[in-house]
């Protein structure tokens, strides 16, 4: 699931994308930014799609464990730790999309129910189905709220994408100027 969900949020189409051996140029290594402190693997993935960086994928080999892991203490926490960034990458690269969809949901509940309502008051009976106006009013109220949240954030992705690119111009700079010869 996670790697599906890494997919859908990268647009590549990488199989495992929690494990493997990970190889890149200076220029991939330079243009990306990890920012959770627990995992790069899928961070970086997600950040190479969006970018536009090429990805291979391919079978490797395993060894049997020969040890507990270090770092996945268990299979839960381990989902747990990647859902959460799966979901704030998700919000960081693609919040139009993620927003949209939300906000979709709620919208939907809200017509549902605004329908409802009608329906009951057009037949001569609304009085006792105030509730659905409410939920009506609250659910289209959160659906607006989640959209505009997606085009705020889309904004920022554009400012940060933006950031990245002048982050890259400075390191490609700084690794010029300290270049032996």
């Amino acid at each position: 699931m996670a790697s599906w969900a890494v997919r859908m949020a990268s647009k590549t189409d990488v199989a495992d994308a929690p494990s493997g051996f990970r190889a890149m140029s200076r220029e991939a290594a330079m243009r990306l930014n990890v920012f959770n402190a627990y995992t790069y693997t899928l961070e970086t993935i997600i950040q190479a799609g969006q970018s536009n960086l090429t990805i291979a994928s391919g079978p490797i080999g395993t060894n049997g464990d020969l040890r507990p892991s270090r770092l996945v203490k268990s299979i839960s926490s381990y989902v747990k730790r990647s859902l959460v960034i799966i979901l704030r990458v998700f919000v960081i690269y693609r919040p139009l999309a993620l927003f949209f969809y939300v906000g979709s949901v709620f919208w939907v509940v809200g017509l549902v129910a605004g329908g409802r309502f009608l329906y009951h008051y057009l037949s001569g009976g609304g009085e006792g189905h105030i509730q659905s106006v409410i939920l009506a009013s609250l659910c289209v109220t959160l659906g607006m709220l989640l959209y505009m949240m997606g085009l705020i954030g889309d904004l920022i992705a554009t400012n940060r994408k933006l950031m990245e690119s002048i982050n890259t111009r400075l390191k490609k700079m700084g690794y010029r100027d300290h270049r032996p010869g």
